[in-house]
């Protein structure tokens, strides 16, 4: 009568199969269906939503500073103050004639100056007043990366030989690019280590109240035989497969978010100016082929902690009950 009382749909194996209870029909100790189930969830999929948005942040992140930084590093700039009194045209042919015999230097381009007027109007504006500005003229240098030539050498030589002209080899832009990149990778990482610490509280609690539920289940499964080692495996079963549920649902939701953001941005009245920086920013705002991996590690990494936590929680809680 205790056992039929207590365990409910519960079939209780003899006393000599103990670890093997697991292969016999029963029921779950801790039904899949339970308030705690449900609730325990909805709560996984949002730190698991949370999680997959951080990490897809970090990734586009890091992938569009890469395509930055190879950019750079594949080119440097020379530019030719304007004068005057000396022929700007003239001086800028003589610059890019001793450009090209340089070591290390594959091609070189003269910037006309309406493309440098152009990459001034987002800031100026288009006026009068910027057609009269004295703008530099810029030759872009595409650099040999197997060869790379001596930046020291060839500014040098440029500031002895010609008046008004210097090279600007991108290094602080690289060193900003980069600082930007990893405080953005760091505060992922920091919001990545929250989510999994609130993760980890939230299943122990679950465990907890679980095993207080069916404490009267437990007490009779000691009775007949199971062992902690048992209890422990039926518990982290059904916390891994909430796990993998929960972790599922939360990298779908956050999969469509990227799919759905430049959409979003353009609803809410970006522009087409605010578009193409977000796009310099973090590309296209869409995950690749590696984005949805790192997605899938969230959701092993989040049922990982459900299923593991849960294991640990129940050898805690059996032990201090024994002791």
């Amino acid at each position: 009568d205790v056992c039929s009382s207590d365990l409910g749909d519960f079939d209780v194996a003899p006393a000599n199969s103990r670890d093997g209870l697991g292969k016999s029909g029963h029921a779950p100790i801790v039904p899949a269906r339970s308030v705690t189930g449900s609730s325990l969830t909805l709560v996984i999929s949002i730190m698991c939503f949370l999680a997959c948005l951080t990490a897809g942040a970090v990734y586009l992140m890091n992938q569009s500073a890469a395509a930055w930084l190879r950019n750079i590093a594949s080119e440097i700039t020379v530019q030719i103050e304007a004068d005057e009194k000396a022929d700007i045209e003239a001086r800028m042919l003589e610059v890019n004639s001793y450009l090209r015999q340089q070591r290390g230097i594959a091609a070189t381009t003269i910037i006309p100056q309406a493309t440098s007027r152009a990459l001034l109007e987002p800031w100026l504006g288009s006026s009068e007043a910027l057609e009269a500005l004295p703008i530099p003229r810029l030759i872009a240098i595409e650099i040999d990366r197997a060869r790379p030539p001596d930046f020291e050498t060839i500014r040098g030589e440029l500031s002895k030989r010609f008046k008004g002209v210097s090279l600007d080899d991108h290094r602080q832009w690289q060193r900003q690019i980069k600082t930007v990149t990893n405080s953005f990778a760091l505060g992922g990482i920091a919001i990545l280590l929250l989510v999994g610490a609130a993760t980890t509280a939230i299943i122990v609690s679950a465990t907890r109240s679980a095993m207080l539920s069916n404490r009267g289940i437990i007490e009779v499964l000691h009775f007949v035989g199971a062992s902690d080692k048992f209890i422990a495996r039926e518990f982290e079963r059904h916390f891994l497969s909430l796990g993998i549920r929960a972790g599922l649902v939360g990298a779908l939701l956050a999969a469509i978010a990227f799919l759905i953001m430049p959409t979003v941005m353009e609803l809410i009245g970006g522009g087409s100016m605010s578009m193409a920086e977000v796009r310099r920013i973090i590309g296209t705002g869409a995950l690749d082929g590696q984005g949805f991996i790192v997605l899938g590690l969230v959701v092993v990494a989040i049922a990982a902690i459900c299923m593991i936590t849960s294991r640990f929680s129940v050898y805690r809680i059996l032990n201090a009950r024994d002791s």
